[in-house]
């Protein structure tokens, strides 16, 4: 059993039944929603090539994807919109994409690893793993359903909004993207608290 199992071992280890492991993206961004998955795998399944997904390329997190939803239990992909992240912010609509992703899964686990240091806003008991995503299989799973998610969305809004690039950078705050928001202004898909750091 790979290293990316250990932890969740010694969990299951302690009683429990069945935990799902939970990873963000987009919390970061100027642009676009934030993308919560939750994730659970058979216990110690190997999946080959599954880690933290930003140590994956795009091309293989998009490999993993399909395999990643056929092996699990169960998963849930769910997103907090730019208008929920304004009026909460980023980490309360962080949370909130994290709880309707939770909701999804069937049957519901007794406990959720949350990738990162912050789970207070998380409705089921949960424990935070920092560097989940490269500790624990389930959040590692989790991580590149959530990626491929939001880069799929953004990659919609690129069509919708082609003079930002977001095909290139998924709204994050590159130079490309900072010199299209000088020439265009914001779209109706930018998160107006973050471009207010703008210079």
């Amino acid at each position: 059993m790979s290293d990316l199992w250990e932890l969740e071992k010694e969990i299951y280890d302690q009683g429990y039944e069945m935990i799902c492991g939970v990873d963000e993206a987009g919390r970061g961004p100027l642009a676009g929603p934030v993308c919560a998955a939750a994730v659970i795998l058979p216990r110690g399944m190997e999946l080959p090539g599954l880690n933290d997904s930003k140590n994956l390329t795009e091309k293989k997190r998009e490999e993993l994807f399909e395999p990643i939803m056929d092996a699990a239990l169960s998963y849930g992909i769910a997103f907090a919109t730019v208008e929920e992240i304004e009026e909460l912010n980023i980490l309360n609509a962080t949370f909130l994409a994290m709880n309707r992703a939770i909701a999804q899964l069937s049957p519901q686990p007794e406990l959720a690893l949350i990738d990162g240091n912050r789970n207070s806003g998380i409705s089921l008991d949960s424990r935070c793993i920092v560097k989940g995503d490269s500790r624990c299989a389930d959040i590692a799973a989790a991580s590149v359903l959530a990626k491929v998610s939001r880069d799929r969305y953004m990659l919609r809004m690129d069509e919708l909004y082609p003079q930002y690039h977001f095909r290139q950078h998924k709204g994050y705050g590159t130079k490309l993207h900072y010199e299209a928001l000088r020439e265009f202004g914001p779209s109706p898909i930018h998160r107006l608290s973050f471009l207010r750091k703008m210079h």
